[in-house]
């Protein structure tokens, strides 16, 4: 079992990416799925499924570029279950110049920073991708 749902998750992505897999499967909970609803609202994700067979898993098609290069560059898990970090919604800076995007945990569902700051929400800072 995998104490960082999230953490596991995001690495998953980058890992399939880097050997140029197109499908990625994880385990099922409402939190990874918003965060990979997320990612396909921002367009590092092509497509988001739930299997209806138990146990549940959640199956992510990955979105690549025209020259067939992987949308992720990279990841940083910001929070972990050993130290959480937390950010107001007017310390929520863009990631890269604004070429990347910081996802963030809020009162209001899962957040971008711009999203956060739009919003004046702030809350758990997950993880940047850029």
């Amino acid at each position: 079992m995998v104490s960082d749902r999230v953490g596991d998750f995001i690495i998953r992505l980058k890992n399939a990416g880097a050997i140029a897999n197109t499908h990625v499967s994880a385990p099922h909970s409402n939190h990874v799925l918003d965060i990979a609803n997320k990612l396909k609202t921002l367009g590092y994700v092509e497509r988001v499924e739930v299997s209806k067979d138990l146990p549940k898993v959640i199956n992510v098609t990955l979105s690549y570029n025209e020259e067939g290069k992987h949308k992720i560059n990279g990841v940083k898990r910001i929070s972990k279950p050993g130290r959480r970090l937390y950010v107001g919604a007017h310390e929520a800076h863009s990631v890269k110049n604004g070429h990347g995007a910081r996802i963030i945990s809020t009162p209001k569902g899962i957040l971008t920073d711009a999203e956060a700051r739009k919003n004046r929400s702030g809350g758990e800072t997950l993880f940047e991708i850029w």
